[in-house]
């Protein structure tokens, strides 16, 4: 069994579940298990997943959908949820005019424009998982992919996770359609490679403290993830 296939939870409904923890960091430690997962949205869970999900003391879930993209309803039985929208699409429709529509959209090419336009929407998201009370947190977006991607790679980045072990993760989610995937190899590059190229051009720690993330939710951060 590979360390990808290790990390994946199989609870009834959602199909695309991953624990970071597992994961091996720069400096030699390992990301602890049971602490942070990323996930497709649990509106599909089955009454056999929600209890999977309790099971593995999940007490706090960050929803990164837009509004029109929730279903009304409280969330699984013993669990509070925040609602952190990453997208911003309300803030500059111009932006999203350009990186939300088409098949750039499908793809990390636009993190680094989201970054850059909207650091703070992204620093809230991981002060909320670094702030959870204690138990599993789980965030997610709709399919688990781009936007859960995007924190996940933010997430993994501020603990010490190699950039290609966080490619490799992203890669875990499936490949992306065909129109998405032909985008990509017409411009010479990959979703693995652009999630390497943006972390070597972004400094996700010192972007992140100058949007809004304090030092002590990057602590509560480390603290919790690493062995």
């Amino acid at each position: 069994m590979t360390a990808g296939a290790s990390r994946r939870l199989d609870w009834e409904g959602c199909l695309n579940l991953r624990d970071l923890g597992g994961m091996p960091t720069v400096d030699g430690r390992v990301t602890r298990a049971g602490q942070i997962v990323r996930g497709d949205s649990p509106d599909r869970l089955t009454p056999v997943g929600r209890a999977a999900l309790r099971d593995y003391g999940i007490h706090t879930i960050v929803d990164l959908r837009n509004h029109d993209e929730r279903r009304p309803g409280a969330g699984p039985e013993g669990t509070r949820t925040i609602h952190l929208p990453l997208d911003g699409v309300d803030e500059d429709p111009r932006f999203w005019e350009r990186w939300g529509r088409g098949p750039q959209f499908g793809t990390p090419l636009y993190y680094r424009p989201h970054l850059d336009r909207f650091p703070e929407r992204s620093a809230r998201v991981v002060a909320a998982i670094a702030q959870a009370p204690p138990g599993g947190v789980l965030f997610h977006c709709v399919g688990g992919r781009d936007r859960t991607g995007q924190i996940a790679m933010l997430v993994l980045a501020l603990v010490g996770v190699a950039p290609e072990a966080i490619a490799a993760d992203y890669e875990l989610s499936g490949r992306a359609d065909a129109d998405v995937e032909r985008f990509l190899t017409e411009r010479g590059t990959s979703a693995a490679d652009l999630i390497v190229a943006t972390l070597a051009e972004v400094d996700v720690e010192a972007d992140l403290l100058a949007a809004g993330l304090r030092e002590a939710e990057l602590a509560a951060l480390r603290e919790r993830l690493l062995t």
